[in-house]
C-alpha cells in the first residue's frame, strides 16, 4: 500500500510527462502499480490510512536522547522514566518505539576493504582447549597470519603467548611465505601488518600516535613492515582474520585427536595446505593460484633473523654480579659500574656489552643462586692494577727489601705537634684519683 505523499509522486510525474515506465524506474515500484493508481486515483485513495498523532509522539526526544547517552537501556526503563514526565499511554508503544529505534542504530554499513597484493596481512590469537582423560584442561594458542590479498594463512599452536614466541611465530610465517615448493625462496614480508590492541604488543598513544612496545618496534625495523593497530571495538577491520578462526576450530580442530602439540601443529600445516586448494568464498578464486600472483609483491627476509629473546638492562655490581629474578650472574670485573644487556630465552640467560656476547648462563631453578664462571674471579686476582686502587699497595715487595715503619716519636703528618715522654704525663696527673 501506498502512502498519499507516493501517490502524489506519481502524478506529479505524469503531469510533467514522465512515462508510466519511467515513473516505476524513479520510486522504485512496479509498473503496474503506477498505471493503476493513474486510472482511477479515487478508489485507491480509500485505502489510505490517516493515523493520528501517538501518545509517546511528544517524548521521542527523550527517548533518542536516552538511547545516544546508552543504546543498552530497556524498554521498561525507559516507560519507567516517561510516566513522571505526563506520559499516560502503555508500555506496549513505548517497547514498539524503543525496538524501532534500536534496529536503526544498529543498522550499520561498511565499506568493503580489499588489500593489494603484498600490502597487508593480519594478526590475531585465538585460545583452543584440550580436555585431558582425568579431567584437566589445558590450554593452548593459535597464532595466526593471513595474507590480505590472496587469503593464505600460516598457523600454529603454541603454549603459551608471551613476546619473544609471538615473534617467533613472526619469524616462521614469514619464512612459510616465502618458501617455494622447488625449495627456492622468494619475499615473505609484507608491507604492513595489523594487529589487535594486544598488551605484549601495543602500548598506547602517545601524542596522538601510537606507540609499540620498543621490541616490536625494533622487529618491524628489522624486517621493513610497519605494524598498525585496528580501532577499538571494530572487529570488521580484522575480518580477513577473524573468520579463519571459526574455519580452524570447526573444519580442523573440532573431533581433533590431541596427541602432542608437535604432532598437532604438523597436522594443522598439512590442514591448510589442503585449504589453499579451495575456491575463497570472498574472492571466489584458489587460493594458491592467488597467492602465486601476490608473492613477487612480498618483501626478501633479512639475512640475519633477529634475536627474540627479552632485552633488559642491568647495573654491573662491585662484587661482579648482575641480579635477575632473585639470583647474581658473575661478569668480568671491567664491567663493574657499567650497564650491560641481559637477554633471556629458552632458560639462557645471555650477558652482551654493546652488542658483543660477554658469557651466557643456564638458568637455575628457584632463587638466591650464585652462578659463575670461574675465570672471571681468578681474572679479577690476577689484575695488579685493580689491587693497587683497592689496598693502596701492590701487595709484592722485592725480595730482601726492609718492611717500611714509622717510628713512634715522628710524627705520621706534617704538624706542629710535640710528641713528649709518657712520664711527663705522669707528673702531671699527680695527686690525681680515679674512681
Amino acid at each position: 500500500m501506498l502512502t498519499l505523499e507516493e501517490i502524489l509522486d506519481i502524478h506529479t510525474l505524469k503531469r510533467l510527462g514522465y512515462s508510466q515506465r519511467k515513473i516505476a524506474r524513479e520510486l522504485g515500484i512496479h509498473r503496474t502499480t503506477v498505471k493503476k493508481y493513474l486510472e482511477n486515483p479515487a478508489s485507491m485513495l480509500q485505502h489510505i490510512k490517516y493515523c493520528r498523532p501517538s501518545k509517546l509522539e511528544p517524548f521521542y526526544g527523550n527517548i533518542k536522547a536516552w538511547l545516544e547517552l546508552d543504546p543498552f537501556y530497556t524498554a521498561a526503563w525507559i516507560y519507567d522514566h516517561l510516566v513522571p514526565l505526563g506520559f499516560d499511554g502503555s508500555y506496549e508503544i513505548v517497547k514498539r518505539k524503543v525496538r524501532e529505534l534500536k534496529e536503526e542504530y544498529q543498522r550499520l554499513a561498511y565499506i568493503r576493504f580489499e588489500t593489494e597484493p603484498g600490502y597487508q596481512a593480519q594478526v590475531d590469537f585465538g585460545e583452543f582447549q584440550v580436555d585431558n582423560a582425568d579431567g584437566t584442561i589445558d590450554k593452548y594458542y593459535l597464532f595466526s597470519m593471513i595474507l590480505g590479498y590472496s587469503r593464505k594463512m600460516y598457523a600454529e599452536l603454541i603454549r603459551t603467548c608471551d613476546l619473544p614466541t609471538f615473534l617467533d611465530c613472526h619469524i616462521r610465517a614469514f619464512e612459510y611465505f616465502a618458501c617455494q615448493p622447488s625449495g627456492s625462496r622468494l619475499g615473505g614480508v609484507p608491507q604492513e601488518v595489523l594487529y589487535d590492541r594486544m598488551k605484549n604488543v601495543y602500548i598506547g598513544k602517545i601524542a596522538g600516535k601510537q606507540t609499540f612496545n620498543s621490541s616490536m618496534v625494533s622487529f618491524a625495523l628489522h624486517y621493513g613492515f610497519t605494524p598498525k593497530v585496528a580501532p577499538a571495538y571494530a572487529a570488521w577491520v580484522k575480518g580477513k582474520v577473524e573468520r579463519p578462526y571459526s574455519f580452524i576450530r570447526e573444519g580442523f580442530w573440532r573431533g581433533y585427536d590431541f596427541v602432542n602439540l608437535e604432532s598437532a601443529n604438523r597436522d594443522l600445516q598439512n590442514w591448510l595446505k589442503q585449504k589453499d586448494e579451495r575456491v575463497h568464498g570472498t574472492t571466489h578464486e584458489v587460493v594458491s593460484r592467488r597467492f602465486n600472483r601476490e608473492q613477487p609483491y612480498l618483501q626478501s627476509l633479512p639475512i640475519r633473523a633477529f634475536d627474540t629473546s627479552y632485552r633488559i638492562y642491568r647495573k654491573v655490581y662491585k662484587d661482579c654480579t648482575v641480579r635477575f629474578e632473585g639470583n647474581s650472574f658473575v661478569v668480568p670485573h671491567t664491567l663493574v659500574g657499567k650497564q650491560v644487556i641481559l637477554r633471556v630465552k629458552d632458560q639462557t640467560l645471555k650477558v652482551f656489552n654493546d652488542n658483543q656476547l660477554v658469557v651466557a648462563y643456564i638458568l637455575p631453578e628457584g632463587k638466591g643462586h650464585l652462578v659463575q664462571d670461574k675465570r672471571f674471579y681468578e681474572a679479577l686476582r690476577r689484575d695488579k692494577a685493580m689491587n693497587v686502587r683497592k689496598y693502596h699497595h701492590s701487595g709484592h715487595r722485592p725480595k730482601g727489601q726492609a718492611k717500611r715503619t714509622i717510628s713512634p716519636l715522628k710524627p705520621l703528618y706534617e704538624m706542629d705537634v710535640e710528641v713528649r715522654p709518657v712520664d711527663v704525663y705522669d707528673q702531671v696527673c699527680a695527686g690525681v684519683a680515679y674512681e
